[in-house]
This record gives C-alpha cells, structure tokens and sequence, in this order.
C-alpha cells in the first residue's frame, strides 16, 4: 500500500483515493478527477478582482505528481475542466498546452460538466476528447452531474464535497471524497473552489483529503 493513498474496494472493482484529490483505478489504468475551474482566477481578475497568482501552475503540477505516481494511461476529467469562456485566455491556452506536452503519449477525456458549456470548443493544441455524454467503463459510469445509474456504479463531480471535524476546541473543514450507495462523488481537484458540506447517510463512506493523506472519517 502506497503511504497516504486510501485503498477500497467499490462494484467489485479496487480503486485507490489520493490526496491529490484524484481517483485511481488501476487495473483499466484510468487517473479520474472532477472541478478543474482552469482560468476560475483569470475570470476573476478580468472583473477586476484581484487575486493569487500560481493557482494554475499549482493544480497542473499537482496532476502531473498523481500521473506520475500511479502510471495511468488515462486521465478522465469529470467536468468543469474550465471555468469560463473569460477565463480561457492565451495565457492559460499556453501553459496548458506545456503541461500536455509532458504528457504526450496520455490519453485525455473530458466529460463536460456545466461550465464547460460556456465554451464551444476545447484548443486543439489540447488534445482531448470531448463528450457531452457518460463515458461507462466495466462497473462504472463516470458524469459530472451525481445522478444514479442502473447497473453501474457513478462516479460524479459537481459538489465539491467538504467535510467537517471537530476535536475538542479544534475544528476543520477538509475537501473529501462522499461514497454513496451506487454514487460517489469525487472532491473538487482545483484548491481554489468553494464547497457543499456533506450530508452522510447511514451506508456512506466519507474519506477526507488531510494534507498527504487520505483518511476515512
């Protein structure tokens, strides 16, 4: 077992939860993350907010460290891979497209989410595909919305799941993965998002994402 990585095993299937907010399923080689929001800052700044830089630089080199580390072959992004029509500026274009280039031989997926309707199309120098639709996998569905599906098990985005802990006169907020019989819902892979506090239900399995680990609560 890889240190910080929370191993489960979901539909029959292992999967591994990484702090890097990201979902491994080894055995089809696929790397599953969900709530990018690339050029959420950009946006910001163009209505004259004024905001962090490296926000970009940071979550890119987050995924590449989760890449790197579990070997996948394939990454599916679980919607919202943009903010914004604003936001997708040559400067963003640009960095992306380093990122994809150290990545060359990875096959990209996106499943389009509620933001990325904003935008007609992705920059060809991305290379991704682009669907509109599910993409179903052997026991899963992967969508952005988290909506059940006969048959398979969903896993979703959408939410930004957050969890509180309490202990003693110390409190914390942490983004989390929420497993929900038949769905579950992947924690916002961008730092620079807001949240939704999880609702557990009796059969839920909730692992919070604390620092370089991922710990079920």
């Amino acid at each position: 077992m890889v240190p910080g990585r929370c191993q489960t095993r979901v539909a029959d299937a292992d999967v591994e939860l990484l702090p890097e907010r990201a979902l491994h399923w080894p055995e089809a080689g696929v790397l599953a993350v969900a709530d990018l929001h690339w050029g959420k800052t950009e946006s910001f700044q163009q209505h004259g907010i004024p905001l962090p830089l490296g926000v970009l630089e940071d979550d890119l080199a987050r995924l590449s460290s989760a890449l790197t580390a579990t070997g996948a072959r394939r990454l599916l992004l679980v919607g919202d891979l943009v903010h914004s029509k604003q936001g997708l500026t040559a400067d963003v274009i640009r960095r992306v497209n380093a990122w994809r280039e150290n990545h060359a031989s990875l096959e990209v997926v996106l499943i389009r989410g509620n933001h990325d309707r904003h935008v007609r199309a992705l920059p060809p120098t991305w290379r991704m595909e682009d669907r509109e639709d599910a993409w179903d996998e052997g026991p899963f569905r992967f969508a952005h919305h988290p909506e059940p599906a006969t048959g398979r098990y969903v896993w979703a985005g959408h939410l930004h799941p957050m969890v509180r802990l309490t202990g003693g006169a110390d409190r914390l907020r942490l983004p989390c993965f929420h497993l929900r019989p038949g769905v579950g819902v992947l924690p916002a892979f961008s730092a620079f998002t807001g949240g939704l506090d999880v609702r557990r239900g009796k059969k839920d399995r909730v692992y919070a994402v604390a620092g370089t680990a991922v710990v079920e609560v």
